[in-house]
């Protein structure tokens, strides 16, 4: 029995030893445990308060950037298909800026690159020789300013150090070589990060590709590359019409630069600025090929390719470049005939030919003449912004307008042409009867046929409600002159036409208070408002299809780009005919006006005004006009005429204007129209299925 109770008292013991050393171990466990949260609150204590700032920093410095890479510009083709506007391709040399690229880093490059090729001499500014200088002496600079620690704007210190410069006078004495080097240095200084810019855009020889090359590495983004400029293979005629690109030293339009960087442009990029390269802009600059740029503390790390870029589309034109051609000479040939023919003060001459059933333009052509020196230039552009008293080429719309003011009908509008004499003026006549002696009965066909004065202020006089007797004095109101206004509108004179080129010139008034209201019988006639060239055009179509006013367009399709740059590729838009205005009038009455046009070509009063062009086929309706007008103080007469063919299927409306004349018979301006007649069936269309 004692063995058996000391055998449990050992057992006891040892399970008491156990006990003792449970706690023991947790301890050890608790403590261990303890120290590893420690350490874990420790190291993200490190992390988030002693390094986060600077993990946040390299967070922050990380960026996506966009860099963007020009395309070619669509190219232009006239209605045949030839290129009227092409793309010169030339070796270029360019810059792409890299990130975070010091001063002095560029200031070195230009000074190597003035070594290795040749550049044209360009207008150095001081400006430009203070920033160069400043390039690689700026530290120096800033210990001479006082308390220049203290100056924590940037734009206030950089005019501070540029003073001294200028104050100093320490860029005196620079070489040419220098210049060129400043000049290099600025455009690359100026231009925005991982931008691309020209640095030298034409006559880049092998030479100095070459040098280039083996100096690749010293030249960090110098490259040679291609850059664009625009050419006029089917000649420069077009150019005037087509319009400019600025370059990239020009760089954006000042007066529309806002609105173009906000649409994504570059500061430096090639824009069309005026013309049809700035109304087809979105069209023909294509989008640019867009890289993202991966940077991450001021390093690029990598390059994605976001969008290969699309090169412009092309723009097709209504206008026939041959024909073009031969209506630009024809224009020139009649003002330098003109003016050789007793018209030394002629200004210029002006054509418009148009497709009055679509308002498409087949050509656009005009001189401008200095009547000082004689020295002739092209101006294209003039049927759209110069402005001219036309003359009697307006009395179609005015007998429409009579008829709608019921003032005559179509089977009742008969009046005896008369010089009108009026209390205190001087008598106005048509010019064949001006002492009365030739009075005769006229329709309104008649009255167009041989363009009569008399027969126009009479509608005039009857529209406000006056009756006429010589000698009296004339009693209308001045709302007589919106009257005739508004009816000339509806054909688009004295208004805007819509053109799809900018620029366009809306006309003038003259006028309209009640001491001008005798000029109310001067603008009946067309003798007192200016038009434009293309206005008479329009009106002269709307006369032509029965009363609709198109809009006058250049603008054939857009189209894609072809297999190389002399095809187009396909269509991607088309032109549609845009009717502007509706003028009203009844078959009759449309056949007044259309027959008084004929018979001013064929008809047998010895006094027509469109004899010269009755031996045309198919016919022509017409209307001529000459309007006085005063040149450097002395009197002459604006000549011009209005017509369309063939008579009883208008296919085509030719308006032509010649300013400063001093004859007063219809000779050049209607045999310039004759002139373009002939070449338009030649050139554009076949005049046999019309016979």
């Amino acid at each position: 029995m004692k063995f058996f109770k000391q055998s449990n008292s050992n057992e006891d013991s040892a399970k008491a030893n156990n006990r003792s050393r449970i706690p023991s171990r947790l301890n050890v466990l608790f403590f261990i445990a303890f120290l590893l949260f420690a350490l874990l609150i420790g190291r993200l204590v490190q992390l988030q308060i002693v390094q986060g700032e600077r993990f946040q920093s390299e967070i922050n410095s990380g960026d996506i950037k966009t860099e963007t890479r020009n395309v070619q510009r669509g190219m232009i083709f006239d209605s045949a298909g030839k290129p009227l506007v092409a793309n010169n391709t030339a070796r270029a040399i360019s810059y792409s800026k890299p990130l975070n690229v010091y001063p002095k880093t560029m200031y070195s490059v230009a000074n190597d690159l003035v070594n290795l090729i040749d550049l044209d001499d360009e207008p150095t500014t001081n400006t430009m020789l203070v920033n160069y200088y400043l390039a690689k002496h700026e530290d120096e600079v800033k210990k001479q300013i006082p308390n220049v620690n203290s100056i924590t704007n940037e734009k206030k210190l950089a005019r501070l150090e540029a003073d001294y410069v200028k104050k100093h006078d320490l860029t005196d004495g620079m070489s040419d070589k220098q210049k060129k080097a400043a000049t290099i240095y600025n455009k690359m200084n100026n231009a925005y990060s991982l931008s691309t810019i020209y640095l030298k855009t034409k006559d880049v020889s092998d030479e100095e590709m070459a040098r280039i090359g083996e100096h690749q590495s010293e030249l960090p983004g110098i490259k040679i590359t291609t850059d664009w400029t625009r050419s006029y293979p089917n000649g420069d005629s077009i150019k005037n019409v087509a319009g400019t690109v600025t370059s990239q030293k020009q760089g954006l339009p000042s007066e529309k630069i806002n609105e173009l960087l906000a649409q994504g442009y570059s500061r430096d990029d090639n824009v069309g600025s005026s013309y049809i390269e700035s109304q087809y802009e979105d069209v023909l600059k294509g989008t640019k090929e867009a890289i993202n740029v991966e940077t991450q503390n001021g390093k690029i790390v990598d390059r994605t390719k976001e969008y290969g870029g699309k090169a412009g589309d092309n723009v097709q034109l209504t206008i026939n470049s041959k024909f073009q051609n031969h209506v630009q000479d024809i224009v020139k040939n009649a003002v330098k005939e003109g003016a050789g023919n007793q018209n030394p003060l002629m200004t210029g001459g002006y054509a418009v030919v148009m497709n009055p059933n679509t308002g498409g333009i087949y050509a656009l052509a005009g001189v401008d003449r200095d009547n000082k020196t004689g020295k002739i230039t092209t101006n294209s552009l003039g049927p759209l912004n110069q402005t001219m008293v036309m003359g009697s080429v307006v009395k179609g719309a005015h007998v429409m307008g009579a008829m709608n003011q019921g003032v005559i009908t179509p089977d009742n509008n008969t009046l005896t042409d008369t010089p009108i004499k009026l209390a205190g003026t001087a008598t106005i006549s048509s010019i064949f009867n001006k002492s009365g002696n030739n009075n005769m009965t006229l329709s309104a066909s008649d009255a167009l046929e041989v363009s009569s004065n008399s027969y126009m202020m009479q509608l005039t006089m009857k529209e406000a409600g006056f009756k006429y007797s010589p000698g009296a004095a004339l009693h209308m109101p001045v709302s007589i002159f919106d009257s005739l206004r508004s009816n000339f509108n509806q054909y688009g004179l004295g208004v805007k036409t819509g053109v799809d080129i900018p620029g366009e010139a809306p006309g003038f008034k003259g006028g309209s208070s009640s001491a001008d209201i005798g000029k109310a019988l001067n603008l009946s006639f067309g003798n007192y408002d200016a038009y434009t060239t293309i206005q008479v055009a329009q009106y002269m179509s709307t006369i032509a299809n029965g009363g609709y006013r198109m809009q006058p367009h250049v603008l054939q399709s857009v189209r894609s780009k072809g297999q190389n740059d002399q095809k187009l590729g396909k269509v991607n838009y088309e032109f549609q005919p845009r009717v502007l205005n509706v003028v009203d009038g009844t078959k009759d009455q449309w056949d007044v006006v259309h027959r008084g046009l004929w018979q001013v070509v064929h008809g047998n009063n010895q006094w027509r005004t469109g004899k010269r062009l009755e031996d045309l086929k198919p016919e022509v309706s017409a209307k001529s006009g000459t309007a006085e007008t005063t040149t450097n103080g002395s009197s002459t007469t604006t000549l011009s005429a209005a017509s369309y063919a063939p008579s009883d299927d208008p296919q085509v409306v030719i308006a032509v204007a010649y300013p400063g004349s001093g004859s007063t018979n219809e000779g050049f301006n209607m045999e310039s129209v004759k002139s373009i007649y002939k070449a338009f069936w030649k050139d554009v269309k076949s005049s046999d299925e019309y016979k």
